[in-house]
């Protein structure tokens, strides 16, 4: 069942506890690790204009987020140059290299991330990082966080055959990682990147770093956060705990 972050309710609380002994916790990058969606809305926003697209006009915030944030660069490529699949391409491969610079500098971890990697530490679980953006990107921002040595396992979407919203990126992860599906919970904040966790099988707690709730609700998530500080994820994680028979207390409750 899905619930908007606004409701504090009982389900959300005990969404996550039917995958007791938990094994592994999943994480999406852009816009669940960091909150980097804003730099790539500047990138976009700087650098569409200079090929003519919408006229020249600089694309809203909304655009963005309905056509471009979370999905793969194929699929932007195809929206940007519907006629010529290379030029758009390597416009986004320029993109991504904008965004790498100003990402060295603007870069902002999501509120709670390092509560929920003690958490995660804690309790000796797997966990792997699951995304759509280029490795160069992925890697980037991993080390910027310090988060590089936290994961065991990095995938990256066009190095499988299908990329989010399609399940393979994170049933690659659950292979890697050797856990089951029924003992891991995924992290996201895109409608792609909720729809191919849950399409892969898992709960998927969804974050409103960038995308406003009505849209990621559509994609079926278990329940939506603000960030990691939020309290309905540590009331879920403790009824976990407590499911579990984690001797580790559930800290941030």
């Amino acid at each position: 069942m899905t619930a908007s972050s606004g409701e504090n309710s009982v389900d959300s609380k005990s969404s996550l506890s039917g995958l007791a002994p938990l094994e592994a916790v999943l994480f999406d990058i852009d816009g669940t690790l960091c909150d980097s969606d804003p730099i790539h809305f500047y990138a976009f926003r700087e650098m569409l204009p200079e090929i003519g697209f919408n006229g020249g006009v600089p694309i809203t915030e909304e655009y963005y987020i309905e056509n471009f944030a979370g999905k793969h660069n194929d699929d932007v490529a195809r929206i940007l140059f519907p006629d010529d699949f290379e030029r758009g391409l390597k416009f986004t491969e320029d993109k991504e290299a904008m965004f790498r610079r100003l990402a060295t500098e603007q870069l902002k971890p999501v509120n709670g991330i390092y509560k929920v990697k003690k958490w995660v530490e804690d309790r000796g679980l797997k966990r792997a990082a699951v995304t759509n953006a280029p490795r160069p990107n992925a890697e980037q921002m991993l080390s910027m966080l310090g988060l590089t040595d936290f994961f065991q396992a990095l995938i990256i979407g066009n190095e499988c055959e299908h990329a989010k919203p399609h399940p393979e990126p994170y049933l690659k992860a659950l292979e890697i990682l050797n856990v089951s599906k029924d003992h891991t919970f995924v992290f996201e904040d895109s409608v792609s990147g909720i729809k191919a966790g849950v399409a892969a099988g898992m709960p998927v707690i969804g974050l409103t770093t960038g995308n406003p709730e009505h849209i990621l609700i559509e994609a079926k998530p278990t329940f939506l956060i603000k960030d990691y500080d939020d309290s309905k994820l540590w009331a879920a994680l403790e009824e976990l705990d407590k499911k579990s028979g984690s001797s580790s207390a559930t800290s941030g409750a």
